[in-house]
């Protein structure tokens, strides 16, 4: 997924609609990700039902690499008063099996019952393992969401978060911007594999 020159990798997110509802411009999913396809990037994460009817759209040489969306996180204002959820939907022979690249995980470091944060850790940690098995690379995505903090950006709890995954087997960690430069490199330099940065 990343340059070999530069590094870097460009990576397009659009399995919103599994956790946040539809977002304007994928209302029809398949032409969207038909449109993202087009901008060339590295990877594309989507939901399983998405990489289900979108397949052909990566059956090319040079297509962006799947990434696959194997769990679900019920957090946010438009869930308020459902309770907090984390839940696995796949396991990574299921995404293989898919078509699929790469596995993607949440930890959600916000939420308020720390039984749920400890399952989720516990779920990425069988899932680093899994991925090897089939031969598929595990990217784990730092958010602090949740109804135990207000604010998403906190650098010092974004540096122990990616630490945290980092230390439960993944390839790479996708994390939030903490709208500094100075910050978000120490979040980097705390983290032993690559970081990718959310939104």
């Amino acid at each position: 997924m990343f340059n070999r020159e530069s590094g870097r990798a460009f990576i397009t997110a659009i399995d919103h609609g599994l956790v946040t509802g539809v977002q304007p411009g994928a209302e029809r999913i398949v032409e969207a990700v038909g449109h993202l396809t087009s901008y060339e990037p590295e990877g594309i994460l989507l939901s399983p039902g998405t990489l289900r009817h979108t397949g052909h759209l990566f059956a090319f040489h040079g297509a962006p690499s799947t990434l696959l969306r194997t769990d679900y996180l019920l957090v946010g204002e438009r869930v308020k008063g459902l309770g907090e959820h984390h839940r696995v939907l796949l396991n990574p022979g299921e995404a293989a099996s898919l078509g699929a690249d790469a596995v993607v995980m949440f930890l959600a470091l916000g939420v308020e019952d720390g039984v749920m944060l400890a399952d989720n850790a516990q779920a990425i940690s069988q899932a680093a393992y899994e991925v090897r098995q089939v031969g598929l690379a595990l990217l784990v995505e730092v958010v602090l969401w949740g109804s135990r903090l207000a604010e998403n950006r906190d650098p010092e709890l974004l540096a122990w978060g990616c630490r945290m995954a980092a230390e439960l087997g993944p390839d790479v960690i996708k994390t939030e911007y903490t709208g500094d430069p100075d910050t978000f490199a120490s979040v980097v330099e705390c983290c032993p594999v690559p970081v990718l940065t959310l939104g």
